[in-house]
């Protein structure tokens, strides 16, 4: 996953929104995090995500945390979504056709 690419599809918060956050706000609880445009409020897929950003910055790891590329992620949504993981807002970023997502 690239920098400008959203990690919360719901609202549209990008990897470089989350992690600018982490370390200008230096949130204490992974919850904080959605007070980052609401990042992790909606269907819920990118919470583990969130989650080892967070980690990642507690532990101080300057390392990029390991996440999928943006289409790979779009699918996974896609997949949890289509399997009752959760409800997007109306205004998410669209699921992947599922004849896509292989």
């Amino acid at each position: 996953m690239e920098t400008n690419d959203e990690l919360c599809l719901c609202f549209h918060v990008t990897h470089r929104k989350v992690a600018n956050f982490i370390r200008i706000e230096k949130p204490h609880r992974v919850a904080q995090l959605s007070e980052c445009y609401g990042a992790g409020t909606g269907c819920g897929w990118c919470r583990p995500f969130l989650e080892r950003m967070f980690e990642s910055a507690q532990c101080q790891k300057q390392e990029e945390t390991d996440l999928p590329t943006a289409d790979a992620y779009a699918r996974q949504r896609s997949r949890y979504i289509r399997s009752g993981g959760g409800t997007p807002p109306p205004e998410a970023t669209a699921m992947v056709p599922e004849n896509d997502s292989k």
